[in-house]
C-alpha cells in the first residue's frame, strides 16, 4: 500500500507501471494497423531485462502460469489498445502545441514517455522531464545510444513536494506559454497532492499555454476497497495495481482550470476510442470487465490558458 513518503525505482511500485505500460505500447507497434508506434518502448523493457524483455518474447510470466495479462485476449488486448490509443491523443496535443509556437515542454512523472526522442520538434524546443531520479537514471542509461530531437532537461523531483522553484531553477520561463502533460499520474496522488500540483502548473503557466492529461473519474469507496482486498491475493502487476492508486480527486480537472481562466475540452476515452477506429471492451462480458470499468471512467482533458 502508499505511504506519504513512499519511494521507488523502475521496478518497483509505482516506478514499475511505467514498465508495464511500456511493455503495452511496445506490444501496440507490433499490431497491424497500430495507433502509435513507439520504438523506444521496447528499448526500455530490454534494458529493465528479466521478465520485462522475456515478455516481449512471448513467455508465460504470471506465477501463475497462466500467460501475462498484457498477453490476453481480454484484459491484454484492451489494455494495449488505450495504451496506443492514449499516446496517440497526447502525441497530437504536443504537436498542436509546438506548431502553435510554444517552445517550453513539461513533462509531469515523465516515467519512461520518450517524446523528446521520437516526436518531430521545431529548433529551440526544450522538453523538461520530470520525475524521481532513479527513474531518470534508468531513462538515461536505456537511451544512451540515441539523441533527442529537442533540447531535453531532466529535473529530478517528487511531484507530491514543493516543485515549481526547482523548475524554474532548471531553467524553465515562466513568462512564456509552455506546454503541459500528466499521463498516467493523477490516480497515483491524493487529492491534496492533485490540488498543489494543479495549482503549480496554474502559477508557472504563462497566457498561450497548454495543457493535456488524463484523469480517471473515483470508484464507489465499497467497490473499490474490494478490488484491493482482491488485488492482495493477485500474483501479477494486473492485480497488485490497485494497491498503488489513490481512489481520490481533487476536482474534475476541466472545471478546476475552466474556473481559473482556462478554455476545456473533455473526451471520455471511450469516444475517443470510437474515434480513432477501436471498439471499447463491452461492460457486460465478465471476462473484460475489469478493463472495461477502467476505460468508462477515464477522460482525456486538454485546455489551453486564456
Amino acid at each position: 500500500m502508499r505511504s506519504d513518503n513512499d519511494s521507488w525505482d523502475i521496478t518497483t511500485s509505482v516506478g514499475s507501471t511505467a514498465l508495464f505500460v511500456a511493455a503495452a505500447r511496445a506490444l501496440e507497434a507490433r499490431t497491424p494497423d497500430p495507433l502509435a508506434v513507439d520504438p523506444f518502448a521496447e528499448v526500455f523493457c530490454r534494458a529493465a531485462g528479466g521478465p520485462w524483455a522475456a515478455l516481449l518474447d512471448g513467455a508465460l510470466l504470471d506465477g501463475a502460469g497462466t500467460g501475462h495479462p498484457l498477453l490476453t485476449d481480454d484484459f491484454g488486448s484492451h489494455f494495449v489498445t488505450y495504451q496506443g490509443a492514449r499516446t496517440r491523443y497526447f502525441d497530437g496535443c504536443l504537436q498542436a502545441a509546438a506548431l502553435a509556437g510554444v517552445g517550453q515542454v513539461v513533462l509531469l512523472a515523465a516515467g519512461l514517455d520518450s517524446r523528446a526522442y521520437r516526436l518531430d520538434w521545431p529548433a529551440g524546443t526544450t522538453v523538461f522531464e520530470l520525475d524521481r531520479a532513479e527513474v531518470l537514471d534508468f531513462k538515461r542509461a536505456a537511451l544512451a545510444a540515441h539523441l533527442p530531437r529537442a533540447e531535453r532537461c531532466e529535473v529530478a523531483v517528487d511531484l507530491r513536494r514543493d516543485w515549481p522553484d526547482i523548475l524554474r531553477n532548471n531553467g524553465f520561463r515562466d513568462s512564456e506559454p509552455s506546454a503541459w502533460l500528466a499521463e498516467g499520474l493523477l490516480i497515483y496522488l491524493p487529492a491534496a497532492a492533485q490540488a498543489d500540483l494543479f495549482s503549480g502548473i496554474d502559477e508557472l503557466a504563462a497566457p498561450g499555454s497548454r495543457l493535456a492529461l488524463e484523469e480517471g473519474r473515483p470508484m464507489d469507496s465499497e467497490a473499490f476497497a474490494a478490488k484491493v482486498a482482491e488485488s492482495k491475493l493477485s500474483t501479477d502487476m494486473r492485480g497488485s495495481w490497485w494497491q498503488l492508486v489513490y481512489n481520490e480527486q481533487c476536482a474534475p480537472a476541466a472545471q478546476w482550470f475552466g474556473d481559473r481562466g482556462w478554455a476545456a475540452t473533455v473526451t471520455p476515452l471511450a469516444d475517443y476510442l470510437l474515434s480513432v477506429g477501436r471498439r471499447p471492451p463491452a461492460q457486460g462480458r465478465p471476462d473484460v470487465r475489469e478493463v472495461a470499468t477502467m476505460v468508462d471512467r477515464i477522460t482525456l482533458v486538454s485546455a489551453v490558458k486564456g
